[in-house]
């Protein structure tokens, strides 16, 4: 694998990660309202955030220049308790569909499954 494929796959996970985000905020929120709607978003953020870390942490343990950061390290770490924590807040004030949520938090996944296909399909070398 090049740095090219890398970098266009990275894009293409990260591109797809949005677009799963907003089209599944407005189907949640033509089916069952703007708290679904919002919840599904809210997840998707998160979703995309964690994404974004990997990432990060992946990049820096390439063969870059610049040695991984211990707080990047950290926060690679705790992400999830922050997630969570953001997600209690955000719940509690706004009033968000849970289950939303959770179905957000699935939108990278989608877009890494996604990527496969797409690879599967069109890169053939």
């Amino acid at each position: 694998m090049t740095d090219e494929f890398y970098t266009a796959a990275t894009a293409r996970i990260l591109r797809l990660t949005i677009l799963i985000g907003v089209a599944g905020a407005l189907v949640a929120f033509a089916w069952r309202g703007p708290r679904a709607g919002g919840g599904f978003l809210t997840g998707a953020a998160i979703s995309y955030v964690s994404l974004l870390s990997w990432k990060n942490l992946a990049d820096s343990l390439g063969a870059s220049a610049k040695p991984p950061a211990r707080a990047s390290a950290a926060l690679l770490g705790s992400r999830y308790l922050i997630a969570a924590a953001i997600i209690y807040v955000i719940f509690k004030i706004t009033g968000i569909t849970l289950g939303a949520v959770f179905a957000g938090l699935l939108a990278s996944l989608a877009a890494v499954l996604l990527e496969i296909l797409y690879e599967v399909a069109f890169l053939r070398t």
